[in-house]
């Protein structure tokens, strides 16, 4: 998967937003405020920062050794870095980014979530 492959998969998602937050080479994409995915723009391998579940965390790690791996710069319980290109199929760097999404929605408070689904 490339960066805009990537890129248009994560803004296409209901109420998600992107930003440079933290230098003009990291894009971080929000889900009404909270962070759900990051890459670097000028990092090779491309590679993604994406939240998970620990349980699954564990188990992707395994599963897909060398390929995710604990986040960098991130906490490691809870986030994952992802190789994108050449590495494995989009469907499933598509899921990884639905279920990273979907844990933060369901972190959302009732208000958040409201807003949410009224857009």
């Amino acid at each position: 998967m490339n960066i805009e492959v990537f890129r248009n998969y994560c803004i296409a998602k209901k109420g998600v937003t992107e930003e440079l937050p933290f230098d003009e080479h990291t894009l971080v994409f929000k889900v009404m405020g909270k962070m759900f995915a990051l890459t670097s723009l000028n990092r090779f391998p491309l590679q993604a920062n994406l939240k998970c579940n620990p349980e699954k965390a564990i188990e992707l790690r395994e599963t897909y050794d060398g390929i995710v791996i604990p986040g960098y710069h991130m906490n490691k319980k809870h986030w994952n870095t992802v190789f994108l290109e050449n590495t494995i199929a989009p469907e499933i760097i598509i899921e990884f980014i639905d279920h990273s999404y979907d844990l933060v929605v369901a972190g959302l408070t009732k208000k958040l979530k409201s807003e949410l689904d009224s857009l």
